[in-house]
C-alpha cells in the first residue's frame, strides 16, 4: 500500500473506484453478449427445423414428380403401342390375303 494512503484519503481511491465502474460496465457488456448469444442458437434452432421441414416436403415432391414422370412416358408411349399394333395387323390382313390369292389360283 501506499505510505499516504488512509481510508478517508487515498490517492489510489479514484483509481479503485474507475476499475469497479469499468467492471460494472464490462459486466453489463457481457450480459449483453450471452444474451445475443442465446437469442442466435434459439434463432439456429428455428431455422434447423424449417429446413428439416423443407427438405421433407422436397422429398414428397421428388417422389410425386418422379411418379408423374412415369406416368406421362406411359401415356406418351401408348399412342405409339397402338400405331404398331395397328401396323402388324394390316400386315397380318395383307399376309392373308396374299395367301389367300395365291392358294385361289392354285385352285384350293
Amino acid at each position: 500500500m501506499h505510505e499516504n494512503c488512509n481510508p478517508t484519503d487515498c490517492p489510489l481511491t479514484p483509481r479503485v473506484d474507475a476499475l469497479e465502474r469499468a467492471n460494472e460496465q464490462h459486466g453489463k457488456t457481457h450480459r449483453d453478449v450471452y444474451n445475443r448469444l442465446n437469442s442466435l442458437e434459439r434463432g439456429e434452432a428455428a431455422q434447423a427445423e424449417q429446413y428439416k421441414a423443407i427438405l421433407e416436403k422436397l422429398d414428397g415432391l421428388t417422389q410425386k414428380h418422379d411418379a408423374l414422370n412415369a406416368k406421362l412416358s406411359e401415356l406418351e408411349a401408348k399412342p405409339g403401342k397402338r400405331w404398331e399394333a395397328m401396323v402388324e395387323k394390316a400386315l397380318w390382313a395383307v399376309c392373308a390375303a396374299v395367301i389367300a390369292f395365291l392358294l385361289g389360283r392354285v385352285g384350293l
